[in-house]
């Protein structure tokens, strides 16, 4: 007798990942700003570092991770021992629903929230519940109204990918001390550091035990290749995470990396000066011929068009000329496209060239 083999409920409803396109035809050396990678890459102290790691390519790496969590420790000024990392920020995102949620459960996300969240819910067996926002900010109140005694992750990107906007800490306060007992608030950090002075939600990690904040070493930092990313929460629940961690989820290289660019504080006040003076400018120059945008804290914008009809014509313009944007349609935003803030000549270069598209 033939057995049929199923994967588990809700595998199948998870839809292939895309991520931001990297070629484009006719162009050997396109410009890629769809991915809101760093555009000035990893520091020389961090290239270093990944450069002496390769001598020992042929050890097995830290199990606990100590050296890059008390670096991030020392700069950030948290407690080791609440800190756990991970193959990126995704591994912590999984690892949070694999230890918190299962079948008959339910995971909160935001309508243009990153996709990870409803793909970690699923392969975890939990219920993906998808909350509007109200004009692409997080609806606190509508998070609220969609919870229930089922309710055991909500996830807030702060700020947002890929609308840009964010909310301030007094709503997020006000949102953890309001949710279910049962439930966990989880603040991705993603693209914090290119707040000034926004500590990523920290302050209300240490002040409750029942958020936890993510981060990541793929943006500001510039280590997208190397996937190395870190959470900061309450003892308990990072004693939990750490239980279904592999003990070697994270390489030798991208641990030397991570803990040389963190502490090289002067790289990254650069990369954030550079990219607010970049991405104001850009914001500025599209709003100026028809291409408006909220105002975006991260290192990309979502440029509005009239209508998904003019948004993809001025992608396939984009392409045309070498650029490489990212269509969000799949966000629920298939009037927008979204640009990474790239250095000056890049900017530049879409400036020029949407101008063109809109006959400016």
């Amino acid at each position: 007798m033939t057995q049929m083999i199923t994967p588990q409920p809700g595998i199948m409803e998870i839809a292939l990942y895309q991520g931001g396109a990297a070629h484009v035809a006719g162009h050997d050396n396109a410009l890629k700003l769809s991915s809101n990678e760093n555009p000035f890459g990893p520091s020389e102290a961090a290239l270093q570092a990944y450069r002496r790691a390769g001598f020992d390519l042929h050890r097995y790496p830290s199990a606990d991770h100590a050296e890059l969590r008390t670096a991030i420790a020392d700069i950030y000024g948290f407690e080791a021992d609440r800190i756990i990392c991970g193959a990126g920020s995704d591994e912590i995102i999984a690892f949070l629903c694999q230890a918190y949620a299962g079948p008959g459960t339910e995971v909160i996300h935001t309508e243009h929230g990153f996709a990870m969240y409803r793909i970690s819910a699923l392969a975890a067996g939990a219920t993906p519940v998808e909350v509007r926002e109200r004009e692409r900010v997080t609806d606190i109140d509508a998070i609220l109204a969609a919870c229930s005694d089922k309710t055991r992750l909500v996830f807030i990107a702060n700020p947002n990918n890929p609308t840009g906007t964010m909310i301030g800490a007094p709503e997020l306060a006000r949102l953890a001390d309001k949710l279910p007992a049962q439930a966990l608030l989880v603040l991705d950090g993603a693209y914090a550091e290119y707040v000034d002075g926004y500590d990523g939600g920290a302050a209300l990690v240490k002040s409750r035990e029942n958020i936890v904040m993510t981060r990541t070493f793929s943006k500001i930092y510039g280590l997208g290749g190397l996937r190395v990313g870190w959470g900061y929460g309450p003892a308990a629940v990072i004693d939990v995470l750490n239980r279904v961690r592999g003990p070697f989820n994270v390489s030798n290289a991208a641990l030397a990396a991570a803990e040389a660019a963190v502490r090289d504080v002067a790289y990254t006040d650069y990369c954030r000066a550079e990219n607010a003076r970049l991405r104001g400018w850009m914001a500025d120059a599209l709003a100026e011929i028809g291409v408006p945008s909220d105002v975006s804290c991260a290192n990309f914008i979502l440029a509005r068009f009239a209508s998904q009809q003019e948004a993809e014509a001025c992608d396939m313009h984009l392409q045309s000329q070498g650029l490489i944007v990212r269509r969000v349609a799949g966000y629920k935003l298939p009037t927008c496209l979204r640009i990474t803030v790239g250095d000056e000549s890049g900017c530049r270069r879409v400036v020029h060239a949407v101008r063109q598209f809109k006959g400016a």
